[in-house]
């Protein structure tokens, strides 16, 4: 099987198509890359998932026998730990041995850049070229250093948060890390901050089979959280982490599901409140509140295919372009970051911020979230299905004809974009959008409109939809 790269980086089975073998044929392109780029060390960390360690020790011996320094971490961290060490050392990149929010038996290679962010599109291409051409070294061997990141990134999030504000708060906070990379660190951080809030971690032992779940903050997989919040009353908040820990969700009290749109909307208010500006950059699958708030707040909006990678040019054109700077960027799936900060997704952060702009306001991420609805004039109501599909699902016939749909449940289309995907605008404020992995027979149907009912009537009707351009469904 060939390796492929997604939006962010190459993940497959471990033991099938993962193997030490392919791993090695990475590294070695990588490694191709990065001293053509100039580079002469690289930051290499690990989640808990299966062989992670193993696996990050084979990346590191291939960049030092290709001529790399190589910081090596010892135990598993999250990924935005180690996009940080990648600045934090002055490396020519990193790697981060993670699948993310996938199934258990996935692993993956995710490729960060000198600037701390997610690889932009042109490396991971000349890292996907390299892998058939990628030569041996001849010079100097490079030296193994293990990195230990720890307190250096607990003074970067100190940086980025309101410590006083934080500090005085009492509430109680409930982290489900899902037995990712981040277990144990908000909990340190917490410890390293001096903050005394009521601050209990749920599933935060490591664990590779992450509970029985897909490491993903959705709610499918939040069913012991969820029912805890239930029983608890406001300011308690659920906060979750993915798998490797860029990415965030949140549960509140009364067990509600409080979404990743919803956390990106109450996150720009709460900073721009602070005082920071700068522009809004969301991918094509945001809601369209995200808009609406950018509007009200005077900003500047940027829409993005999907995909981090994209969120991160923008962000390093505004470290270039004061103009062009970036206050917050964020995706559908719970990935945002915010300026001041590297460019990558950390859910640590997210996290503490979260808690930050309750502390702030004094009210729960519900009351801030139904306020700036009442501000923009919009109801959010969102869902999503993610569709596995057999390999002759055909997604470009899918896409032509989703061009061409001239209504959905009776929603007639007022709008189309093929930024990503096809997304399309339906009458009474509602919108749908069809969207295909490059890397795997998977359809991703995105739904908001104004009403749960309208919601589940046009996602039901998409995803017949979709299911009519597989033979075998």
């Amino acid at each position: 099987m060939p390796i492929k790269f997604g939006t962010d980086g190459w993940r497959d089975i471990i033991a099938e198509d993962f193997t030490f073998e392919n791993v090695r044929t990475v590294a070695r392109a990588h490694a191709q890359v990065l001293r053509s780029s100039g580079a002469r060390s690289v930051a290499v960390g690990f989640d808990t998932r299966f062989q992670g360690q193993a696996f990050a020790r084979v990346v590191a011996e291939v960049m030092a026998a290709q001529g790399l320094d190589v910081w090596l971490a010892q135990d598993y961290l999250p990924t935005p730990a180690l996009s940080f060490a990648v600045v934090h050392h002055g490396a020519g990149g990193g790697v981060m041995i993670t699948a993310s929010h996938n199934p258990p038996q996935y692993s993956g290679y995710k490729i960060k850049g000198s600037y701390g962010g997610s690889a932009t599109p042109a490396v991971v291409a000349q890292v996907e070229a390299a892998l058939a051409t990628a030569e041996s070294y001849d010079g100097p061997r490079g030296e193994i250093r293990p990195l230990d990141i720890r307190q250096a990134y607990y003074e970067q999030l100190d940086r980025q948060l309101d410590l006083e504000t934080l500090r005085e708060y009492r509430g109680k906070v409930i982290h489900d890390p899902m037995g990712g990379a981040a277990c144990g660190w908000l909990t340190g951080y917490a410890q390293h901050a001096g903050l005394q809030l009521e601050l209990e971690e749920m599933h935060g032992r490591p664990d590779p089979l992450f509970y029985g779940v897909n490491p993903e903050p959705i709610p499918q997989n939040l069913g012991e959280l969820t029912e805890r919040l239930t029983r608890e009353s406001a300011p308690t908040l659920g906060v979750i982490t993915d798998g490797d820990a860029d990415r965030v969700g949140a549960i509140t009290a009364g067990g509600h599901f409080f979404n990743s749109h919803q956390i990106f909307a109450v996150l720009i208010k709460h900073l721009y409140g602070r005082g920071v500006r700068g522009r809004v950059v969301k991918t094509v699958s945001g809601s369209r509140v995200i808009e609406l708030l950018a509007e009200t707040l005077g900003l500047e909006l940027l829409e993005t295919p999907v995909g981090f990678k994209y969120i991160t040019d923008a962000f390093l054109e505004g470290q270039q372009d004061e103009s062009k700077a970036v206050l917050m960027g964020g995706e559908e799936s719970g990935g945002l970051s915010s300026r001041g900060h590297i460019p990558e997704r950390d859910g640590l952060l997210n996290s503490l911020l979260m808690i930050e702009a309750v502390a702030a306001s004094g009210q729960s991420l519900d009351e801030l979230f139904a306020e700036i609805e009442r501000e923009v004039g919009f109801r959010h109501v969102y869902d999503r299905a993610d569709l596995h599909l057999s390999e002759a699902f055909d997604k470009s016939a899918l896409m032509q004809a989703a061009q061409g749909y001239r209504e959905v449940a009776g929603q007639a289309v007022t709008g189309i974009k093929t930024t990503d995907g096809v997304k399309l605008a339906l009458a009474g404020d509602a919108s749908v959008m069809f969207r295909a992995s490059g890397t795997e027979p998977v359809v991703r149907v995105y739904v908001e409109a104004q009403t749960p009912e309208m919601v589940q009537a046009v996602l039901t009707e998409a995803v017949q939809r979709v299911r009519s351009f597989d033979p075998m469904s």
